[in-house]
């Protein structure tokens, strides 16, 4: 590999990437205990696993609305019959997907808000999922909202992790952002190892931009030592097997951390392919089981261990799909959905009003619930943070969680 230089170096991400150090391609397997031992996440608190499905998930055929004809008749072709749905009530129920979601709302470990949106809801994927990752709908914001956690809180590297080596605009602060932790990177040599660290030394002569590069290579060197050994419950469980569950795989990885205590209070997941503009019912399918079979997984596992009560996880995706099918028996770009939470603390049932299917915004739902009263509780019961620094005043508790 050729050398690199300061100049170089202080480019940023292109360079990082290219090396394999931008994110969590530095972390080794070889110290995640040490860091564990010396500063492990004190009992009872709270830990937030942020679960993006990228794409805008169809929340109609997700939480179905069986018993409603309108449901049926925008739909006659890719909605499902009341005897396919797993029923939650007398008038919602599950797609046959979720089987072990529909376990944990039986065991009220399962919280659905629906018709979930914001003000003004905006059809672009980019810029909807801005929106959410922010927490700002009004005007573009260059931080996120666990960004604004951090800068608010501290800059200690581990205290919010996500599993890839791509960091989503939520974990980005103005001062400090999450660390990125990836599974399947390869080390680095100890001679590349050296020659960055030496360049990412802080230098009284950069600018504040170079000296956020620095500072963020810096922090990603502390992360890369506390979750190095996570070989003690071993590597291969934590890299994808071929036409495996890439969700599955974050999750175990979050898992291992989480018994392991590492001093980590958010982590960031993710699952995409959920623009279903055609063939929905096939595809929507195989991404709600892989999606509850690592939710699942995941949560049952931590159920057998004394940190599993801590643990709550939030999924949501940037918008929902039109009523109306369209012609390829897929559905297009709408507006509110359902999130769900989970975990032996939520409160489980439903949250917020369903949206009507008849008394529609030109042919989109009509949120009932702003997403931001959502992240509100979350900050403010789970991350027990004030939450006002991060999203403003005037948002409010919901009573998700017990």
């Amino acid at each position: 590999m050729p050398a690199v230089n300061r100049r170089q170096f202080l480019v940023g991400s292109g360079v990082l990437g290219a090396l394999g150090v931008l994110g969590a391609s530095a972390i080794t397997w070889d110290q995640l205990h040490d860091a564990a031992s010396t500063s492990p996440l004190p009992a009872g608190s709270g830990i937030l696993v942020v679960l993006t499905m990228y794409g805008g998930n169809d929340g109609i055929n997700t939480v179905i609305p069986y018993a409603d004809n309108a449901y049926h008749d925008a739909r006659p072709e890719l909605s499902y019959r009341p005897e396919e749905v797993l029923h939650l009530d007398g008038q919602l129920g599950l797609n046959p997907a979720l089987k072990g979601m529909a376990q944990l709302w039986n065991r009220h470990q399962l919280a659905i808000v629906r018709g979930v949106g914001y003000p003004k809801p905006d059809h672009s994927h980019f810029r909807s999922m801005d929106i959410w990752q922010t927490g700002v709908p009004d005007e573009p914001s260059p931080t996120g909202w666990v960004g604004r956690w951090l800068d608010a809180t501290g800059d200690d590297p581990l205290r919010a992790v996500n599993i890839g080596s791509v960091l989503p605009t939520l974990a980005i602060g103005a001062k400090h952002t999450a660390s990125a932790l990836d599974p399947s990177s390869t080390p680095l040599s100890a001679q590349l190892k050296t020659e960055l660290a030496g360049l990412g030394a802080a230098d009284p002569h950069d600018t504040a931009t170079q000296g956020f590069v620095c500072s963020g290579y810096r922090s990603e060197q502390t992360v890369s030592q506390a979750f190095s050994s996570i070989e003690t419950v071993g590597k291969a469980k934590a890299e994808p097997k071929a036409g495996g569950n890439p969700l599955a795989t974050q999750l175990n990885l979050v898992s291992q951390c989480i018994k392991a205590g590492v001093p980590t209070r958010v982590y960031s997941v993710s699952l995409g392919g959920f623009d279903t503009h055609a063939d929905e019912r096939h595809t929507q399918e195989q991404l709600l089981g892989r999606l509850d079979e690592a939710v699942t997984a995941f949560l049952r596992d931590m159920s057998t261990h004394p940190r599993g009560r801590d643990v709550i996880l939030l999924a949501y995706s940037e918008f929902g799909r039109r009523v109306t099918a369209n012609a390829s028996q897929g559905t297009d770009h709408g507006t509110a959905g359902p999130v769900f939470l989970a975990g032996s603390q939520v409160k489980g049932g439903f949250h917020g009003d369903e949206p009507s299917l008849t008394d529609l915004d030109n042919g989109d739902l009509k949120s009932t619930v702003d997403f931001r009263d959502i992240y509100h509780e979350l900050l403010h019961r789970v991350v027990s943070t004030d939450p006002t620094p991060v999203l403003g005043p005037n948002r409010r508790d919901l009573g998700l969680i017990t």
